[in-house]
Protein backbone atom coordinates (compact mmCIF):
# COMPACT_ATOMS: atom_id res chain seq x y z
CA UNK A 1 0.00 0.00 0.00
CA UNK A 2 1.17 3.26 -0.62
CA UNK A 3 2.30 5.81 1.91
CA UNK A 4 0.56 8.44 0.80
CA UNK A 5 -2.81 6.00 0.79
CA UNK A 6 -5.47 6.42 3.35
CA UNK A 7 -7.62 4.19 5.25
CA UNK A 8 -11.44 4.03 5.84
CA UNK A 9 -10.73 4.43 9.61
CA UNK A 10 -7.83 7.23 8.76
CA UNK A 11 -10.53 8.84 7.62
CA UNK A 12 -13.04 8.37 9.53
CA UNK A 13 -10.78 9.70 12.44
CA UNK A 14 -9.81 12.74 10.61
CA UNK A 15 -13.25 13.60 9.77
CA UNK A 16 -14.01 12.90 13.39
CA UNK A 17 -11.30 15.32 14.68
CA UNK A 18 -12.17 17.94 11.61
CA UNK A 19 -16.12 18.01 13.26
CA UNK A 20 -14.78 18.59 16.97
CA UNK A 21 -12.73 21.67 16.14
CA UNK A 22 -15.40 23.07 13.86
CA UNK A 23 -17.88 22.54 16.97
CA UNK A 24 -15.48 23.83 19.26
CA UNK A 25 -14.86 26.76 16.83
CA UNK A 26 -18.34 27.45 16.60
CA UNK A 27 -20.25 30.76 16.87
CA UNK A 28 -23.31 29.64 15.43
CA UNK A 29 -24.39 26.90 17.50
CA UNK A 30 -28.16 25.87 15.99
CA UNK A 31 -26.51 25.79 12.52
CA UNK A 32 -23.87 23.69 13.54
CA UNK A 33 -25.85 21.23 15.53
CA UNK A 34 -27.88 21.31 12.65
CA UNK A 35 -25.72 19.77 10.92
CA UNK A 36 -25.18 16.85 13.50
CA UNK A 37 -26.38 13.39 13.76
CA UNK A 38 -30.00 12.87 15.51
CA UNK A 39 -29.81 11.83 19.44
CA UNK A 40 -30.11 7.98 19.38
CA UNK A 41 -32.11 7.73 22.68
CA UNK A 42 -32.15 3.92 23.05
CA UNK A 43 -28.37 2.97 21.80
CA UNK A 44 -27.29 -0.22 23.54
CA UNK A 45 -24.36 0.12 26.10
CA UNK A 46 -21.56 -1.76 24.68
CA UNK A 47 -18.96 -3.87 26.63
CA UNK A 48 -15.47 -4.14 25.08
CA UNK A 49 -12.44 -5.33 25.94
CA UNK A 50 -10.19 -3.13 28.37
CA UNK A 51 -7.45 -1.22 26.23
CA UNK A 52 -4.73 -3.78 26.92
CA UNK A 53 -6.32 -7.11 27.96
CA UNK A 54 -2.77 -8.84 27.97
CA UNK A 55 -0.90 -6.17 30.05
CA UNK A 56 1.36 -7.04 32.81
CA UNK A 57 2.64 -6.09 36.22
CA UNK A 58 5.54 -3.11 35.47
CA UNK A 59 4.38 -2.85 31.56
CA UNK A 60 3.26 0.63 32.00
CA UNK A 61 1.05 1.85 29.13
CA UNK A 62 2.51 -0.73 26.88
CA UNK A 63 2.49 1.64 23.35
CA UNK A 64 5.93 1.07 22.40
CA UNK A 65 7.18 4.08 24.18
CA UNK A 66 4.63 6.82 22.81
CA UNK A 67 3.61 8.21 26.20
CA UNK A 68 6.34 8.25 27.52
CA UNK A 69 8.01 10.21 24.95
CA UNK A 70 6.13 12.93 25.32
CA UNK A 71 7.13 16.57 26.08
CA UNK A 72 4.98 18.66 28.38
CA UNK A 73 4.56 23.06 28.61
CA UNK A 74 4.88 24.25 32.11
CA UNK A 75 2.26 26.57 33.14
CA UNK A 76 2.00 28.64 36.70
CA UNK A 77 -1.91 29.23 37.58
CA UNK A 78 -0.95 32.37 39.27
CA UNK A 79 1.10 33.89 36.82
CA UNK A 80 0.32 37.75 36.99
CA UNK A 81 -0.35 38.06 32.99
CA UNK A 82 -2.58 34.56 33.34
CA UNK A 83 -6.50 35.28 33.37
CA UNK A 84 -8.29 33.11 35.84
CA UNK A 85 -10.73 31.91 33.00
CA UNK A 86 -8.13 30.09 31.69
CA UNK A 87 -7.50 28.40 34.91
CA UNK A 88 -11.03 27.64 34.84
CA UNK A 89 -11.23 26.37 31.26
CA UNK A 90 -7.73 23.89 31.32
CA UNK A 91 -9.23 22.51 34.46
CA UNK A 92 -12.91 21.85 33.38
CA UNK A 93 -11.29 20.35 29.88
CA UNK A 94 -8.94 18.08 31.56
CA UNK A 95 -10.18 17.00 35.31
CA UNK A 96 -13.06 15.08 32.97
CA UNK A 97 -15.82 13.30 32.97
CA UNK A 98 -17.34 15.15 35.97
CA UNK A 99 -20.74 14.07 37.27
CA UNK A 100 -23.41 16.50 37.45
CA UNK A 101 -24.77 17.60 40.96
CA UNK A 102 -28.08 18.78 40.59
CA UNK A 103 -28.93 20.75 43.74
CA UNK A 104 -32.25 21.60 45.28
CA UNK A 105 -31.98 24.33 47.89
CA UNK A 106 -34.85 26.84 49.65
CA UNK A 107 -34.20 30.00 51.28
CA UNK A 108 -34.16 30.21 54.67
CA UNK A 109 -37.39 31.86 55.39
CA UNK A 110 -39.07 29.15 52.58
CA UNK A 111 -39.91 31.81 50.51
CA UNK A 112 -37.44 31.19 47.37
CA UNK A 113 -36.51 27.85 45.73
CA UNK A 114 -32.91 27.55 43.94
CA UNK A 115 -32.22 24.36 41.43
CA UNK A 116 -29.18 24.35 39.87
CA UNK A 117 -26.39 22.46 38.24
CA UNK A 118 -22.60 21.68 39.92
CA UNK A 119 -19.59 20.37 37.88
CA UNK A 120 -17.67 20.79 41.08
CA UNK A 121 -19.42 17.75 42.80
CA UNK A 122 -18.28 14.26 44.08
CA UNK A 123 -19.29 11.62 46.78
CA UNK A 124 -16.68 11.18 48.95
CA UNK A 125 -17.60 8.22 51.24
CA UNK A 126 -20.42 5.31 52.14
CA UNK A 127 -20.11 5.37 55.75
CA UNK A 128 -21.68 7.45 56.36
CA UNK A 129 -22.02 8.58 52.77
CA UNK A 130 -20.83 11.87 52.08
CA UNK A 131 -20.62 14.10 49.32
CA UNK A 132 -18.80 17.48 48.40
CA UNK A 133 -19.84 20.71 46.34
CA UNK A 134 -17.33 23.63 44.84
CA UNK A 135 -18.44 27.08 44.73
CA UNK A 136 -16.19 29.38 42.43
CA UNK A 137 -15.68 32.45 42.96
CA UNK A 138 -17.31 35.25 40.77
CA UNK A 139 -18.34 38.33 40.05
CA UNK A 140 -20.50 39.77 42.63
CA UNK A 141 -22.35 38.11 45.19
CA UNK A 142 -22.40 34.42 46.34
CA UNK A 143 -24.72 31.94 44.34
CA UNK A 144 -28.08 31.80 45.61
CA UNK A 145 -27.58 27.64 46.38
CA UNK A 146 -24.00 28.55 48.36
CA UNK A 147 -26.07 30.87 50.95
CA UNK A 148 -29.07 28.68 51.14
CA UNK A 149 -26.71 25.82 51.89
CA UNK A 150 -25.20 28.28 54.70
CA UNK A 151 -28.53 29.52 56.02
CA UNK A 152 -30.51 26.32 56.37
CA UNK A 153 -28.15 23.16 55.75
CA UNK A 154 -30.42 21.23 53.78
CA UNK A 155 -30.50 20.20 50.02
CA UNK A 156 -31.30 17.61 47.79
CA UNK A 157 -28.41 16.49 45.31
CA UNK A 158 -30.17 14.56 42.04
CA UNK A 159 -28.99 12.85 39.63
CA UNK A 160 -28.42 13.82 35.54
CA UNK A 161 -29.84 11.38 32.76
CA UNK A 162 -29.82 11.94 29.20
CA UNK A 163 -33.50 13.03 28.59
CA UNK A 164 -33.10 15.71 31.39
CA UNK A 165 -30.12 17.92 29.65
CA UNK A 166 -31.70 20.50 28.18
CA UNK A 167 -34.06 20.86 31.15
CA UNK A 168 -30.85 20.81 33.56
CA UNK A 169 -29.01 22.97 31.45
CA UNK A 170 -31.34 25.56 31.38
CA UNK A 171 -31.31 26.12 35.04
CA UNK A 172 -27.89 27.33 34.79
CA UNK A 173 -29.48 30.72 33.04
CA UNK A 174 -29.09 33.87 35.28
CA UNK A 175 -32.61 34.45 35.71
CA UNK A 176 -33.35 37.33 37.90
CA UNK A 177 -33.58 37.21 41.32
CA UNK A 178 -36.78 35.22 42.74
CA UNK A 179 -37.38 33.45 39.47
CA UNK A 180 -37.78 29.86 40.49
CA UNK A 181 -35.46 27.81 38.14
CA UNK A 182 -38.04 24.89 39.08
CA UNK A 183 -40.39 26.93 36.46
CA UNK A 184 -38.04 27.88 34.02
CA UNK A 185 -36.84 23.82 33.46
CA UNK A 186 -40.47 22.40 34.16
CA UNK A 187 -39.04 19.82 36.04
CA UNK A 188 -41.70 18.23 38.82
CA UNK A 189 -41.22 18.66 42.44
CA UNK A 190 -41.28 15.45 44.46
CA UNK A 191 -41.72 15.22 48.30
CA UNK A 192 -38.84 14.97 50.71
CA UNK A 193 -38.71 13.36 53.81
CA UNK A 194 -35.79 14.86 55.63
CA UNK A 195 -35.06 17.88 54.40
CA UNK A 196 -37.52 20.75 53.19
CA UNK A 197 -36.14 21.55 49.83
CA UNK A 198 -38.10 19.19 47.38
CA UNK A 199 -36.26 16.54 45.13
CA UNK A 200 -36.29 16.54 41.36
CA UNK A 201 -38.87 13.48 40.32
CA UNK A 202 -37.63 12.47 36.55
CA UNK A 203 -34.14 11.84 38.23
CA UNK A 204 -33.67 8.10 38.94
CA UNK A 205 -31.63 8.73 42.45
CA UNK A 206 -31.72 11.88 44.51
CA UNK A 207 -29.87 12.27 48.11
CA UNK A 208 -31.14 14.40 50.86
CA UNK A 209 -28.44 15.77 52.60
CA UNK A 210 -27.70 18.00 55.53
CA UNK A 211 -24.48 20.32 55.65
CA UNK A 212 -22.18 18.90 58.31
CA UNK A 213 -19.13 21.82 57.01
CA UNK A 214 -18.57 24.50 55.29
CA UNK A 215 -15.54 25.92 54.15
CA UNK A 216 -14.94 29.89 52.56
CA UNK A 217 -11.97 31.14 50.67
CA UNK A 218 -10.99 34.58 50.53
CA UNK A 219 -11.72 36.60 47.11
CA UNK A 220 -9.06 36.29 44.77
CA UNK A 221 -9.01 40.34 44.39
CA UNK A 222 -12.06 43.19 44.80
CA UNK A 223 -15.16 42.85 43.33
CA UNK A 224 -15.58 39.05 43.24
CA UNK A 225 -17.11 36.68 45.73
CA UNK A 226 -14.86 34.14 47.86
CA UNK A 227 -14.84 30.50 47.10
CA UNK A 228 -15.80 27.55 49.19
CA UNK A 229 -16.56 24.22 49.46
CA UNK A 230 -19.69 22.23 51.29
CA UNK A 231 -19.58 18.99 52.76
CA UNK A 232 -23.07 16.96 52.90
CA UNK A 233 -23.95 14.20 54.43
CA UNK A 234 -26.90 12.19 53.31
CA UNK A 235 -30.05 11.54 55.27
CA UNK A 236 -32.04 9.71 53.09
CA UNK A 237 -31.65 8.09 49.22
CA UNK A 238 -34.38 7.70 46.62
CA UNK A 239 -33.90 5.31 43.76
CA UNK A 240 -36.22 4.96 40.79
CA UNK A 241 -38.85 1.69 41.03
CA UNK A 242 -37.37 -1.22 38.41
CA UNK A 243 -34.13 0.57 38.00
CA UNK A 244 -32.16 -0.69 41.43
CA UNK A 245 -31.97 -4.24 42.51
CA UNK A 246 -33.88 -5.60 45.90
CA UNK A 247 -31.37 -4.96 48.34
CA UNK A 248 -30.92 -1.05 47.14
CA UNK A 249 -27.44 -2.05 46.17
CA UNK A 250 -26.99 -1.20 42.87
CA UNK A 251 -28.94 0.95 39.53
CA UNK A 252 -28.55 -0.47 35.99
CA UNK A 253 -26.45 1.62 34.14
CA UNK A 254 -29.07 0.90 31.34
CA UNK A 255 -31.98 2.87 33.24
CA UNK A 256 -29.27 5.38 34.94
CA UNK A 257 -27.97 6.65 31.37
CA UNK A 258 -25.88 9.04 33.64
CA UNK A 259 -24.36 12.65 31.68
CA UNK A 260 -20.91 13.96 32.60
CA UNK A 261 -19.34 17.40 31.81
CA UNK A 262 -16.25 18.07 29.66
CA UNK A 263 -15.22 20.93 29.19
CA UNK A 264 -16.41 24.11 27.63
CA UNK A 265 -20.30 23.18 26.98
CA UNK A 266 -19.67 19.86 25.97
CA UNK A 267 -21.27 16.61 27.88
CA UNK A 268 -20.84 13.03 27.09
CA UNK A 269 -22.56 9.97 27.50
CA UNK A 270 -22.11 6.41 28.40
CA UNK A 271 -22.68 4.04 25.19
CA UNK A 272 -19.67 1.87 25.86
CA UNK A 273 -17.77 0.39 28.40
CA UNK A 274 -15.10 -2.36 29.57
CA UNK A 275 -14.04 -3.55 33.08
CA UNK A 276 -11.28 -4.66 35.24
CA UNK A 277 -11.05 -6.55 38.30
CA UNK A 278 -9.39 -5.07 41.41
CA UNK A 279 -6.57 -7.12 42.36
CA UNK A 280 -4.94 -8.44 46.09
CA UNK A 281 -1.27 -8.86 46.74
CA UNK A 282 -1.50 -12.13 48.36
CA UNK A 283 -3.40 -13.61 45.43
CA UNK A 284 -1.15 -11.93 42.47
CA UNK A 285 2.40 -12.12 43.92
CA UNK A 286 2.96 -16.05 43.52
CA UNK A 287 2.19 -15.50 39.62
CA UNK A 288 4.31 -12.62 38.97
CA UNK A 289 7.76 -12.67 38.80
CA UNK A 290 8.15 -8.61 39.07
CA UNK A 291 6.28 -8.03 41.64
CA UNK A 292 7.96 -11.13 44.09
CA UNK A 293 11.04 -9.41 43.24
CA UNK A 294 9.70 -6.42 44.44
CA UNK A 295 8.20 -8.04 47.72
CA UNK A 296 11.90 -9.37 48.23
CA UNK A 297 13.18 -6.03 47.93
CA UNK A 298 15.72 -6.78 44.68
Amino acid sequence: MSSSTTTPAASATAAAKATYKIVQDSRNFKATEASRPNFNHDPPITVTKSPYPDWKYGDGVPDNGLSASKTHREIDPYAPDRAMVNNYRLLVSTIAPRPIGFVSTVSSDGSRENLAPFSYFQVIDHDPPMFILGFSSRPGVEKDTFLNLKETGECVVNTVSEGMIEAVNATSIDAPYGVSEWEVSGLTRAASSTVRPARVRESVFSVEGRVVDVKEFDAHKAGMSGAGVVLVKASRFWVEEGAVDEEGSHVELERLRPVAQLGGISYGRITEMFERPRKRWEDEVGKSERLAKLEKGS
